[in-house]
């Protein structure tokens, strides 16, 4: 690969974004990349299941330590990806958007990602609130191309449609654009209507829909991603489809973020649409049993 792609994978907390950013990371280095992944959320967990579990120092931890010596802020995880976790402020101290900025500004300034040359960066962010710091790798193009991951959960739309207009605020200023939108826990068809029809309405579109398994929560309990634990399952092939739409993408774009009343007035449409789905299924499975409860 003779150019860096560098992207930024948001998602509301609890959605799966750093599952999906881990077994993303897997998947591309099985590829043949050498990927590096950034975790930029003050829990400091994205990298967990590429190391068995296992917690690293953080950009932030290092330099509240005195230590000059920041190589040891990288450190190897399966198939060699390269694992970063920038940190967050001490305990009800500090703002954790700044601690984003200080510890990407400070990859930049001492040449780190330069000196391990990976041919792709993956920032793995907190999608909630998309303050500075937050928003960092959209407003200050570190990262060429932003993800959200969501699920058919109205808050999980909810905060993938203020990312969107994050990326709107800076796309004018050299800030990235968005790849797509990964769906994420999706078993039903009104789940995946619904985000059809959230990218309709908001000019973006699906890049790939990734379903709830059993398989992930077993490896992730194992400490592992699930193309470590289970490569040969169904949902190692889903991540390794995903991996191959991502590397191939070439096209961005800049979204069209609802306002908070059309956003509200759109998610109340479907509410009969999931919840009618969802009663069939139930009605299906009594059925099956031979009656009701």
């Amino acid at each position: 690969m003779t150019v860096r792609k560098e992207i930024a994978i948001y998602g509301k907390g609890g959605i799966g974004k750093s599952t999906t950013t881990s077994n993303l990371s897997v998947a591309l280095a099985e590829m043949g990349y050498k990927v590096m992944q950034i975790g930029c959320d003050p829990k400091s967990d994205s990298t967990n299941t590429l190391r068995r579990g296992r917690f690293i120092p953080t950009v932030l931890d290092t330099l509240r330590s005195g230590s000059s010596d920041l190589s040891k802020i990288v450190h190897e995880g399966y198939k060699g990806i390269l694992c970063v976790e920038a940190g967050g402020p001490e305990p009800g101290v500090g703002c954790a958007g700044r601690g984003i900025i200080t510890a990407i500004e400070l990859l930049n300034q001492k040449g780190i990602i330069e000196e391990y040359s990976p041919d792709v960066v993956i920032y793995d962010v907190l999608g909630d609130v998309v303050c500075g710091g937050f928003a960092m790798p959209i407003r200050q193009g570190v990262a060429e191309q932003i993800y959200a991951v969501t699920s058919s959960d109205f808050m999980s739309l909810y905060a993938a449609n203020n990312l969107f207009k994050g990326i709107v605020k800076y796309a004018n200023s050299g800030g990235a654009l968005l790849g797509g939108i990964i769906g994420n826990s999706i078993n039903k068809t009104a789940q995946q209507e619904m985000i059809n029809d959230f990218g309709r309405k908001t000019g973006t579109r699906v890049i790939e829909y990734v379903p709830r398994s059993q398989t992930v929560t077993k490896c992730e309990l194992d400490g592992m991603t699930t193309l470590e634990g289970s490569p040969k399952s169904k949902q190692a092939a889903v991540y390794r489809s995903l991996a191959k739409k991502i590397i191939e993408n070439g096209n961005s774009f800049v979204p069209k973020p609802l306002d908070p009343e059309e956003l509200w007035s759109w998610g109340s449409t479907w509410v009969s649409r999931l919840l009618g789905e969802q009663k069939a299924a139930y009605e299906g499975i009594q059925d099956s049993k031979g009656g009701g409860i």
